[in-house]
């Protein structure tokens, strides 16, 4: 097919992307110092040391694989591309999370978007339990919806629970979504989200650093996890087991000087503890609503959000002594200034500076050389 880049350095990085497994630190020790190009013929010639790999590089087909991703509608992004996204090369000083770790070769990418522009201005993963409660499921669609109307990228993993919730909210809001996946970007796992997948690649992107075709297993979840890590402004996990995938992108995150963000949960819910934990145990900000989580990702000192506060109250802005006083006020029965000040405990002096206070603010009244709470004080205080 025409209008394929085959550089030897697109063409090796293709070929290792089949060959060698996404996060593998044993082909980072193996291939240490080695060129993408190297690597590549250096596995092509083969030898007892590179035995492991040889069955897969007699049957990898670079070109073919570039050319499958061309009829998708697709692209093979490498470093150097315009697309390619910098952030993500972090990567190459975090070490490992779980035996995983390292730079991928490269990402192919099915969508319109550009891969380096809706990553690199502002952009949040929120993952999650595939098994989340509906609370969970509510809130991330409402976080992500409403991230999405503030121009920000959602990041998610494509799985089932709270990644699909994120989607369709982000989708929902008319806003970009990626969805990472640890197969190939034309396989739909799960295939329940086949139709999810579609909706994602019409108006964002999805994306994965192995080739057309393969197939997800547990450790290219583990891979996966650690771009969508580095390929964001910070990670907020609304609900996680203890033992979660959604922990591990946390972890990742941190490695990656990323913002942690956590969503609190019922205390007697399992799929809250690991949230629960990332914020007593890992110092993840405890997230609420979406001006939390531009704050946490925002400079230091830029998007500040104000502490929650109740409905300012009548009595709010009262003198300490117009306080007393209201509080020695009858509800009904009017009383002389003298009953109030006895009850108060204050000079008359006090008790009438006092009540002028509280009928400039309206709340008592005088009836005849009595003194009650006005009606609207009545109302207030039920």
């Amino acid at each position: 097919m025409s209008g394929v880049d085959r550089s030897p350095d697109r063409i090796a990085r293709a070929g290792l992307s089949r060959v060698v497994e996404p996060g593998d630190p044993a082909a980072m020790s193996a291939f240490e110092g080695l060129s993408p190009v190297e690597t590549w013929a250096a596995l092509r010639r083969g030898g007892e040391a590179l035995r492991d790999w040889a069955a897969r590089v007699a049957a990898a087909r670079p070109d073919r694989d570039l050319d499958t991703m061309q009829s998708l509608g697709g692209r093979f992004v490498i470093p150097g591309d315009d697309e390619w996204p910098e952030q993500i090369e972090v990567l190459a000083q975090t070490g490992e999370v779980n035996r995983r770790g390292g730079l991928p070769f490269g990402l192919w990418v099915r969508g319109p978007s550009d891969l380096r522009t809706v990553t690199g201005s502002r952009s949040v993963a929120v993952v999650g339990a595939r098994a989340c409660t509906s609370y969970g499921e509510h809130v991330s669609g409402e976080l992500a919806a409403g991230l999405a109307d503030k121009g920000v990228t959602v990041l998610s993993g494509g799985a089932y629970g709270i990644d699909a919730a994120a989607h369709r909210g982000a989708l929902a809001a008319s806003g970009v979504t990626v969805a990472v996946l640890a197969c190939g970007v034309d396989v739909s796992y799960p295939k329940g989200n086949a139709a999810l997948f579609d909706r994602i690649a019409g108006s964002g992107l999805v994306v994965s650093e192995l080739p057309p075709g393969c197939s997800p297993t547990r450790l290219r979840f583990l891979a996966r996890n650690r771009l969508i890590a580095a390929l964001t402004d910070g990670t907020v996990v609304v609900e996680a087991a203890v033992r979660s995938g959604a922990l591990n992108t946390a972890s990742w995150a941190d490695r990656c000087h990323r913002a942690v963000m956590a969503v609190p949960g019922p205390v007697t819910s399992a799929t809250s503890h690991g949230a629960h934990i990332l914020v007593r145990e890992r110092c993840a900000v405890l997230v609420t609503g979406v001006a939390d989580i531009v704050e946490a990702i925002s400079p230091m000192g830029e998007q500040l959000t104000a502490y929650p506060r109740g409905a300012e109250r009548a009595t709010d802005r009262l003198s300490d002594l117009a306080l007393r006083v209201l509080d020695a006020v009858p509800v009904l029965v009017a009383v002389p200034e003298q009953n109030i000040g006895r009850t108060a405990g204050l000079a008359a002096e006090s008790v009438r500076a006092g009540l002028m206070e509280l009928t400039r603010s309206g709340l008592v009244e005088q009836i005849g050389s009595g003194w009650r709470l006005s009606a609207a004080r009545r109302e207030q205080v039920g």
